[in-house]
């Protein structure tokens, strides 16, 4: 059977969010309770994220619409003041998106003619000569763990931190390689390879951020972006090897990049401790005893429906066949590709729609057989394609804060949080300094402990998971920024964006 197609997936509606950011600093801002829109947070949170819903795109324009995630527009009345809402008919909450050379955006509004500004607290729609007040730097509300792919040459970049450079070279995206984080500094960015190096303006993995490393970022609608060192050099793939670096003349898009969340890629392993790999193009079978590309799956699952689907590196999806043996050689929209997740102490159990849960037999085949799981239908997971979490919750990322010294859920900008895997769905967190997590008798976390402690990963979704702590409760975000162990029940504050 020959390998399916990698296809490149659609950019998933939270991916194209942006934050808008006045040029005092501050983010365009929903406010829920006064039926009005600001610019007061210095902040990127929820009611700062903005979906642009483009109605007619050209090269330097677009007509767009931004809605909240209330799922409300906002709106420009003809005295110049600025609301959300429904719109009237279809001119009202349209705005004339223009994207300029220095990565700026202004927001003219199709019926009146005037610009979206603010004075650093109200925003209005008042002239319609253009000004520096005018100016807005999109930010995208993504999650900072991204993967950059470069849609003309359909490969993702990667980083190869053995020779310190960043190719363009991997159709698919399933090394921890091909992650990187995003950092937004002062209307820029550095980007940070999985080894914690950065890459710089000499087209060179650094080990620390500096003025080398920053790069102006241009965006637009569908999630695209660009980067450049803002002094003319863009950053796009070069030469026969595809190294990325800058240079003065990309030709046909090369410079444009497809910004997503990195995706969860999971490996599964036997009570006989042997990986679940796909042998002979589609025959799946837990027999390996190294982590291969063939025995890592893109784990894709709806927060909303308890089901999963296990893409492997062929293109195609796990999928329970004939005899109750399981394959891969499933397409997406098949319902014999969607199991039920049932997870017991960070160990997982699949069952396939026939109601059988899969396990293995004694020549090592995965099959859908028993109809009442026991140890052999248990498997151990690991996240395969990260060796840290990045963590945001309800409020924000999970980090240190200079000004607390207890961890906060809370921030603009994250802290890693570095796995040290030890039993099968058990974890040992490290903090950036390099000692562990400890915990209070308060069910709160200190990042500088002297020994390690057991957390329990569950996921939930396909960039989604809960935690379990040491003390047997879920870590959750609370209101006052501070994360806690003392939730007995998955809610919502328990869920975590990684």
């Amino acid at each position: 059977m020959e390998e399916a197609e990698w296809m490149q997936r659609r950019p998933k509606s939270e991916d194209l969010r942006v934050g808008l950011i006045s040029w005092a600093g501050t983010y365009l801002t929903f406010e829920a309770y006064k039926n009005t829109v600001t610019a007061t947070a210095k902040g990127l949170g929820k009611r700062q994220m903005w979906e642009l819903l483009v109605s007619n795109e050209q090269e330097s324009q677009a007509v767009v619409r931004l809605r909240s995630l209330q799922g409300l527009c906002l709106l420009s009345d003809g005295d110049g003041s600025v609301c959300y809402g429904r719109p009237r008919n279809s001119h009202h909450g349209c705005f004339l998106l223009r994207f300029h050379r220095n990565g700026k955006w202004t927001l003219q509004c199709m019926i009146t003619g005037h610009y979206l500004e603010s004075d650093g607290k109200d925003v209005f729609c008042k002239s319609r000569v253009l000004s520096a007040y005018h100016m807005w730097t999109p930010r995208p509300a993504l999650h900072v763990h991204v993967t950059l792919y470069s849609p003309l040459n359909r490969c993702y970049a990667r980083a190869d931190p053995t020779v310190g450079r960043v190719w363009v070279d991997t159709p698919i995206p399933c090394l921890k390689e091909c992650g990187f984080l995003l950092h937004f500094q002062d209307g820029c960015y550095h980007l940070e390879t999985s080894t914690h190096l950065f890459l710089s303006h000499l087209d060179r993995l650094v080990s620390q951020p500096s003025s080398q490393t920053i790069f102006h970022m241009q965006v637009r609608p569908g999630g695209l972006v660009a980067l450049s060192d803002g002094e003319g050099g863009m950053l796009y793939p070069q030469g026969p090897r595809l190294l990325l670096g800058l240079g003065s003349s990309p030709c046909r898009g090369e410079e444009w990049f497809i910004l997503q969340h990195c995706p969860a890629w999971v490996s599964l392993k036997s009570k006989a401790r042997k990986l679940v790999s796909v042998f002979y193009d589609v025959e799946v079978y837990a027999a390996s005893e190294h982590l291969t590309p063939m025995a890592m799956f893109q784990f894709e699952c709806d927060r909303e429906t308890p089901t999963l689907q296990l893409r492997s590196v062929n293109g195609y999806y796990l999928a329970q066949r004939r005899h109750r043996t399981v394959v891969a050689d499933g397409h997406p929209l098949e319902s014999d590709t969607f199991f039920r997740v049932h997870w017991n102490c960070g160990r997982i159990m699949l069952q396939s729609s026939n109601g059988r849960f899969l396990g293995v037999t004694a020549n090592g085949l995965l099959v859908a057989n028993a109809t009442i799981p026991g140890p052999n239908e248990e498997f151990g997971i690991r996240l395969a394609n990260r060796p840290f979490l990045v963590l945001r919750g309800r409020y924000g990322y999970v980090g240190t804060s200079s000004e607390h010294d207890l961890m906060q859920c809370n921030l603009d900008q994250p802290d890693c949080i570095h796995l040290l895997p030890c039993h099968q769905g058990i974890y040992h967190f490290q903090a950036q300094s390099g000692s562990f997590w400890s915990i209070t008798s308060f069910g709160t976390f200190r990042p500088w402990g002297k020994f390690a402690l057991n957390f329990y990963i569950e996921l939930q979704g396909s960039n989604l998971l809960t935690i379990l702590g040491p003390n047997g409760f879920y870590l959750r975000a609370d209101r006052s920024g501070t994360l806690l162990a003392d939730s007995e029940d998955i809610t919502k504050e328990c869920i975590w964006e990684f």
